[in-house]
């Protein structure tokens, strides 16, 4: 077998979904590509489609707020929306690199390409598809694909995806795909522990901001503020220029998850695999900053499942975070609810299910 996952530079989370992905079928010793969509289509196209994405979430992220709503509203239609009509133009060029390097298995932690499948599917070709949702909601357009099977964040979310389109019988909700080895890999890190470890991170395009919010960490709190920049250069010039020695930045980091583990209390955005990192390693966790849209489905998920608290202005995040540094009995509740509804062995259980169910067949 030969597993072909894609996805595309619209935030970190579905690139490192796939990924993950990807790690765990070489884990199991199968033959498995991660592979930006639209660096099959062009090139420079996937540059592109970032820039666009970084000036939507820019500020308050007004603009990914009105495009959202305006993708729920169309959505609510019968007609085909312009999404679809977009990615099907790809679907040629798509089916040559599918064919040339004879993959059995296409899985799509991003909407784009799996459009793309479900046009090549409709035009009669026999290609198995598997969608993977990245966030704790059916975000629009879903439901114009047609996958074989299709892994949803968790249990209580079925209800949903069947509503809004989705056939409950492809529907498998083993969570959001964390591989075995961010989970169990043993952390090389060192950090001084006489005082609490805050780790600040706002996803891989840095969004949110961030600055304020870590100069009241500093001032109101005494403990070390560990900020994970991500791609975001003009924050990590902004955070040099504060003189504090219980601040530590760096910009992207390929060990997220030894900063998580090593860490007492994690404050991030609630982007859906970030969350389920988070939760998967049960630490105490704070969301903040959510880019509007998906990012509030996802806070209202974790927070009607005790699993984070959710927070809206800097003095709510200060606030909250004396409170969860303080109260054990707190973090324990939290830990536990994380425990009970974040699958830690989900990609495990993806490759498995694969095995065992995914049957081929070449043309």
């Amino acid at each position: 077998m030969k597993v072909l996952v894609l996805s595309c530079n619209t935030g970190g989370g579905h690139n490192a979904c796939g990924k993950y992905i990807k790690s765990e079928f070489n884990l199991n010793h199968i033959e498995c590509d991660f592979v930006d969509y639209f660096s099959i289509l062009d090139g420079k196209l996937s540059k592109k489609i970032e820039k666009l994405y970084l000036k939507a979430v820019k500020g308050q992220g007004k603009i990914f707020k009105g495009v959202y709503k305006l993708g729920e509203t169309y959505n609510k239609t019968s007609i085909k929306s312009p999404v679809y009509e977009l990615n099907k133009l790809a679907r040629n060029k798509l089916l040559e690199y599918i064919r040339k390097n004879n993959y059995d298995l296409v899985i799509c932690p991003h909407l784009f390409p799996a459009m793309a499948i479900t046009a090549l599917k409709k035009d009669g070709y026999d290609i198995k598809l598997i969608n993977v949702a990245t966030d704790y909601t059916n975000i629009p357009f879903w439901n114009e694909t047609t996958p074989d099977y299709f892994v949803i964040p968790h249990q209580s979310l079925k209800e949903e995806f069947i509503k809004k389109g989705i056939p409950e019988k492809v529907l498998l909700p083993i969570g959001i795909p964390i591989s075995t080895d961010f989970v169990t890999r043993k952390s090389c890190l060192i950090l001084k522990k006489d005082k609490p470890n805050i780790l600040v991170t706002s996803g891989s395009m840095g969004f949110g901001n961030l600055k304020d919010l870590v100069k009241r960490l500093l001032n109101d709190i005494d403990a070390y503020v560990i900020v994970i920049c991500g791609n975001n250069s003009k924050l990590l010039k902004e955070l040099a220029s504060i003189k504090n020695s219980n601040l530590i930045f760096r910009g992207y980091v390929d060990n997220m998850d030894e900063y998580i583990k090593e860490c007492d209390l994690v404050l991030t955005k609630p982007g859906g695999l970030t969350s389920t990192e988070v939760a998967s390693l049960n630490k105490p966790m704070i969301h903040i900053m959510p880019i509007p849209g998906v990012e509030n489905y996802n806070a209202e998920f974790f927070k009607d499942n005790r699993l984070s608290l959710v927070c809206h202005t800097i003095d709510e995040i200060i606030d909250n975070t004396k409170l969860l540094l303080n109260n054990r009995e707190l973090q324990k509740e939290m830990i536990l609810s994380q425990s009970k509804i974040i699958n830690k062995k989900s990609a495990h259980d993806l490759v498995s299910f694969v095995i065992n169910n995914i049957v081929t067949v070449k043309e």
